[in-house]
């Protein structure tokens, strides 16, 4: 049998969790796979188990003064994706997270929670600069998703810590355009082989003012190299085609795929090409297709 608890207040539920270290239970939906064990049997799980559904302090989606996007941990995929303030590229990888079931149930909370390098909605925080808030009784803390998570199912929560929100921070200046593109069996209902988020700032003479991407299922974590970034920053838009070539093998060293490594290089290759060939015309739409 499992210890359960079900708390009715967010301080109620920090408290359970000091006490108990009681893992959180929300939509449940990488938790009941990873320890199914077959039709109609119970799941049993090796430690205690908090039910943190009911909790609506940590529900809701809305913009602070500073324009940052503020999403609470429990918010799920369906919401997310259908909420006009939600970045573009967050929005598009909560629309194509597996079946319409499955986004009814999963939360951004635990999608980040969970770690894993084939989650939808970490390699769009990460490309944003999105951070969580971690809180326990007491004390609050902030950290950027990309250093919270640490390698597959590796994060830097603490025993006595919940997920409590997800903040993403409006951009110093509007992208002139985002792309976003996700690599399955089938457009949704497939876990990710691989994903790539990106955006670019140009100026009107074409400057590259900001540049990121971020790679999902391409390695034992979401990757970006900040460094790697800073190669096309401050370059023309125009000289793209001749700084392709060294660019792609240096984000070619950031990822580091175990399986189909070679579809993984090539693809990522594939994507980052087109996307940045694409922004050289010019065209009207911000999102590249």
């Amino acid at each position: 049998m499992v210890s359960t608890f079900i708390p009715r207040t967010l301080q109620e539920a920090l408290a359970i969790r000091r006490e108990t270290e009681a893992h959180p239970f929300a939509g449940g939906t990488d938790l009941m796979v990873a320890y199914y064990r077959g039709v109609g049997v119970t799941p049993v799980f090796p430690w205690p188990v908090m039910l943190i559904s009911g909790l609506e302090e940590l529900k809701g989606i809305q913009k602070d003064t500073q324009g940052n996007v503020i999403i609470g941990a429990l918010e799920i995929s369906a919401h997310i994706a259908e909420n006009p303030l939600v970045p573009w590229h967050v929005r598009q990888a909560a629309g194509r997270m597996g079946a319409i079931s499955l986004r009814n149930q999963a939360t951004i909370g635990g999608n980040i929670g969970n770690a894993s390098p084939k989650g939808d909605l970490p390699a769009t925080l990460i490309l944003l600069d999105a951070m969580v808030e971690l809180q326990r009784v007491g004390a609050k803390r902030l950290m950027k998703v990309d250093d919270f998570i640490l390698a597959a199912k590796k994060t830097q929560l603490a025993p006595d810590e919940l997920i409590t929100k997800v903040i993403i921070p409006e951009p110093q200046k509007e992208f002139t355009y985002v792309w976003y593109r996700k690599i399955g069996t089938r457009r949704a209902n497939a876990i990710s082989k691989l994903s790539l988020s990106a955006a670019i700032t140009l100026s009107e003479e074409g400057l590259i003012e900001d540049f990121r991407a971020s790679s999902g299922a391409a390695g034992p974590k979401v990757e970006r190299s900040r460094e790697v970034e800073k190669l096309l920053i401050g370059r023309d838009i125009h000289d793209i085609e001749k700084l392709l070539p060294s660019f792609l093998d240096a984000y070619d060293t950031v990822i580091c795929p175990h399986a189909m490594p070679e579809f993984r290089r090539l693809s990522t290759r594939k994507m980052l090409q087109y996307f940045l060939l694409q922004c050289v015309k010019r065209p009207q739409s911000q999102i590249i297709i």
